[in-house]
This record gives structure tokens, sequence and C-alpha cells, in this order.
């Protein structure tokens, strides 16, 4: 089963049991899903799928954060409940130290030296963590790693 038909599916499971919040977080993400397909005029595939998740992730945690700034912690509780939703769909996330032996392994592959690597390392390191590690914090070590 695609991870479209399987949120697809969670969707109808949510109707079944009433539970709003949780159909109201999978409908926004069927939306933006079709949206992208209709805006492209190609259909998802599961890869696809994934960065349209992880970019709703980092759109809620900016939220969260703007909220929080803002002292609306109800606001932010919304947010908090999408995010659990949407990290359903992602797949098993890697240890900080299996994220360190990759990273190691393209700093090796690329033979990256200072800063200006930084760019080849996160390509080489992007298909493999898609959906499996905040590209955000792996940047950060990424860098913190050529920079030392």
């Amino acid at each position: 089963m695609t991870l479209k038909a399987r949120i697809t599916e969670d969707m109808k499971d949510a109707m079944r049991a009433k539970d709003s919040a949780r159909l109201s977080t999978i409908r926004m993400l069927l939306a933006a899903i079709k949206q992208r397909e209709v805006d492209e005029r190609i259909e998802l595939t599961d890869a696809d799928v994934l960065g349209v998740i992880e970019k709703m992730l980092k759109q809620r945690r900016d939220s969260i954060a703007q909220f929080e700034a803002g002292k609306r912690e109800d606001l932010a509780a919304i947010e908090r409940a999408e995010v659990a939703v949407l990290q359903a769909y992602l797949p098993q996330q890697l240890t900080a130290a299996e994220i360190d032996t990759l990273i190691a392994e393209a700093i090796a592959a690329t033979g990256a030296a200072g800063l200006a690597g930084m760019g080849k390392v996160m390509a080489a390191l992007k298909p493999k963590l898609a959906g499996r590690a905040d590209m955000g914090a792996v940047s950060a070590r990424i860098k913190a790693r050529l920079a030392g």
C-alpha cells in the first residue's frame, strides 16, 4: 500500500471514529498532496509525499515557536497535535549516532574540507535521510564537523 493510500484509509478511519482533530489534519495533508499533484501534473511517489509531510512539519514547528513567543499556548497546543498526527507517517527516525556515521561517510566520500564543501555533503545525505531526520539539525551537525 502506498503512503498516499494509507493516509486516505486513515482519513476514513478518523471519520468513522469521529476524531475531528485527526481528521482535519489528515484532510489538510491530503489537500497539500493533491495541490502539489495538480501544480506539477504528476502522481506523487512515496518519497514526494514524505517531502510534503516534512514541509508541513517544518511549518508547524515554526508556528509553535511563534505562538509560544506570543504567549498563545492554546494555538501552540493545536499545532503540536497536528505535528503528532503528521509524524506518524514518517519512517523510523535515525539516532544521533547513526546520523553522525552517515555524515562521516558522506564527508569521506565527497572529500569535503571546510564549509565550502557543505553543499556536496548535504546533497549526498539528503536521499539517505529523507523523512528519517530533521535536515536542519543535520545541517548544523555538518557545519560543526566541517568547521572544527
